[in-house]
């Protein structure tokens, strides 16, 4: 799935509607938390997004997902807009996982249930997945009872199961143990090059950015700075405030 965003922007407007046109016009503007012109991300391909916190890559990961509406602007999915049967193909996992009040093996099937496939292919499938994120031991806890991390493994795995054709991420493995990462990294990296999907990473890690992805994004104050290559875009940015920004955050210089 290609996703193009035309002209987006994100505002959060003041409430106090005393203030004169001049003091709001300044305000709207310090409000404006993301602004696109216009950018597209290929189809079938890794996209890391890096950025200083407050530099708007929840925000794109949200607009995208469908989960909040931009203030101006659209984005096409396949150059469509969005619809209800488009976004069951889509699936955001937050650095901060939501699940269910039930067990984990639930959680991790929900999304098959909404779908309606049958009781036995669902059991198949959050079985392979479970062993393959090495949370199978988990299947009959109760998710509030489960650590950062072991609750980070599950939203993913819940995100991977209905195989979508675009899948967003919020700092994937910010709560994993390092030794689980390169696992996560693995799934990720194996389902983008066997089903073709569509990945989008908003990611503190640049060297993760470097491993799993094919290309990265630098923004910057809601605006894209950079964009290429990942490799070469962390070895050899060509934009100063990209370089400013690897060097202060990374040591990257």
């Amino acid at each position: 799935m290609n996703i193009k965003l035309n002209s987006v922007i994100k505002k959060y407007e003041s409430s106090n509607t005393k203030q004169n046109e001049s003091a709001r016009r300044k305000k709207n503007k310090a409000n404006t938390v993301l602004k696109i012109d216009k950018f597209a991300f290929e189809s079938n391909k890794i996209h890391g997004i890096i950025g200083s916190n407050g530099a708007g890559k929840t925000t794109m990961l949200k607009i995208i997902a469908g989960l909040t509406n931009s203030t101006e602007g659209e984005v096409y999915y396949n150059d469509k807009s969005s619809d209800e049967e488009l976004l069951k193909k889509i699936t955001y996992a937050s650095q901060r996982p939501y699940l269910l009040n039930n067990t984990v093996s639930y959680n991790i099937a929900y999304p098959l249930r909404l779908r309606k496939i049958n009781k036995v292919e669902i059991n198949k499938k959050i079985d392979h997945i479970m062993a393959e994120f090495d949370i199978y031991h988990l299947r009959n806890q109760q998710a509030r009872n489960l650590s950062g991390g072991e609750a980070q493994k599950v939203a993913l795995a819940r995100a991977l199961v209905f195989e979508p054709e675009l899948l967003l991420l919020d700092e994937p493995t910010a709560n994993i143990d390092p030794n689980f990462v390169e696992l996560i990294e693995s799934a990720i990296a194996v389902r983008s090059n066997l089903k073709r999907i569509t990945v989008i990473i908003a990611t503190h890690n640049v060297g993760q950015a470097r491993r799993l992805c094919d290309q990265v994004i630098f923004i910057k104050a809601g605006k894209i700075i950079e964009c290429g290559d990942a490799k070469e875009i962390i070895s050899k940015p060509k934009e100063e405030k990209t370089k400013k920004f690897l060097a202060f955050e990374y040591n990257i210089s």
